[in-house]
């Protein structure tokens, strides 16, 4: 188990910064391809903004996070002012920029906000999550304890600063004194290549989400298999991984720690699960972590608590109220334990399709059909049929051919209950994702 830091309760991920920086002031702390910093440039680079940040104590700053050095060290600089960091995406229009800018001046966020991060919930409505210093730090050892970080890990970050799957890694990666290697998204396989093929012996790491496992499945599997020698462990999450994904990244890195993480930017890191380590199972997303406890209500939702928690809501003490009660949050995730304690998420109570007085999870009905080899991406979704009803469409991608609709739903039958098997289905060029890569239900109910 590693080491965990933590000495004294009130330390925050700066005072690590620090710490790293006195100890080990050469040593690399962040890099991108085009530039990098020291543990001791870092933070002087921190305090150096922080004392130009000094009039924002108490208030909250917005930025464009974007991919390099400067914008991590605003990041930590904004918490050694005393101000609430807001991260925001790195192309914003200016226009967008102002807006959020009025809207964080329209009242102070909560005493002891670190960081305002913006998420877009299932109502389309954008919510300004608050976050502590001491949350910040609670996140850090979850991971660190969990998933093994040490002072020796090269943590690829490929993923947009302004949301917690990328910043939830910069903090157990400054924690344990580990270097941050920055790309520009994934658009460029190549790009993420290098980034491992950099990393001296294997103590790569990195966080994808399942859109970006499956497109390096299709399109790069025989390198990744060639670099599985570099790759120490790899974390997903912010969606439903297939069974077919989990099993084939198993196939090609066989000797890398391959997590599967229940988190999200209210509860923060909760629990997580090495499927990589004799016992691969789609939805299963481990034990509660240190700093972390969740319960099963008893109609089947996921309850979070303990000191990962969000402070609430900016400006919304009215949603606040409705999704942060008693020091607990109750969140849309159905699941359970199994005999080993482990949660295991059988969909979201929003995603959940009625059919003929069944309960269909659309998960489980993707699952069953990627399983198919030509089958390359799908969503199932309502629709009306003349005869039956409301009744399952499956939209499928496939790898250039026709669907052939007798087959995929007979291969579908042998995995799932006559009444999840769709009814119709309809070819596309592509599937509708949000921008960290989940299926984006909500244009497809529109």
């Amino acid at each position: 188990m590693t080491r965990l830091l933590h000495k004294q309760r009130g330390m925050t991920i700066e005072d690590y910064l620090r710490l790293h920086a006195a100890e080990t002031p050469s040593k690399t702390a962040v890099m991108t391809p085009t530039e990098s910093a020291t543990y001791a440039e870092l933070l002087t680079l921190a305090e150096r903004r922080a004392g130009e940040l000094a009039p924002t104590r108490g208030k909250a700053v917005a930025f464009r996070a974007k991919p390099d050095v400067d914008t991590i060290a605003t990041y930590f600089a904004l918490h050694m002012a005393g101000a609430a960091a807001v991260p925001l995406d790195k192309a914003l229009p200016d226009a967008l920029m102002d807006e959020y800018r009025r809207k964080l001046q329209s009242e102070s966020p909560a005493d002891g906000t670190a960081d305002i991060l913006f998420t877009t919930g299932t109502t389309g409505r954008q919510k300004g999550v608050m976050i502590s210093a001491d949350t910040i730090l609670a996140n850090a050892e979850n991971l660190v304890e969990a998933q093994g970080f040490t002072k020796d890990v090269e943590f690829i970050i490929n993923g947009p600063l302004n949301h917690i799957g990328s910043l939830s890694k910069i903090y157990p990666t400054i924690y344990v004194g580990g270097t941050i290697r920055v790309i520009d998204g994934m658009r460029d396989l190549n790009a993420f290549f290098r980034a491992i093929e950099a990393v001296e012996g294997r103590h790569a790491a990195t966080f994808l989400v399942p859109a970006n496992i499956r497109m390096l499945l299709t399109f790069g599997r025989a390198k990744l298999a060639s670099l599985s020698g570099k790759i120490e462990f790899i974390e997903t999450g912010a969606a439903p991984m297939a069974q077919s994904d989990m099993e084939a990244l198993c196939a090609a890195l066989p000797k890398t720690r391959l997590y599967n993480t229940y988190a999200s930017t209210e509860t923060g890191i909760i629990s997580t699960f090495d499927y990589n380590a004799g016992e691969c199972i789609a939805g299963c997303l481990g034990k509660p972590m240190r700093h972390s406890r969740m319960e099963i209500s008893a109609n089947g939702f996921v309850t979070c608590s303990g000191r990962t928690l969000m402070l609430g809501y900016y400006a919304d003490p009215e949603l606040t109220a409705r999704t942060l009660s008693g020091g607990s949050i109750k969140t849309s995730d159905m699941g359970c334990f199994d005999a080993q304690g482990r949660l295991r998420l059988s969909g979201r109570s929003d995603d959940v399709i009625n059919i003929g007085g069944f309960k269909v999870s659309p998960s489980e009905v993707e699952d069953a059909a990627m399983r198919t080899e030509w089958v390359r991406d799908c969503i199932c979704v309502e629709c009306e049929h003349k005869i039956l009803g409301k009744t399952l469409k499956l939209i499928v991608v496939t790898d250039g051919r026709d669907i052939d609709v007798r087959a995929l739903a007979a291969a579908m039958g042998e995995r799932l209950e006559a009444h999840k098997v769709p009814t119709t289905f309809e070819r596309a060029e592509s599937i509708k994702r949000t921008f960290n890569g989940k299926l984006d239900r909500k244009a497809y109910k529109a």
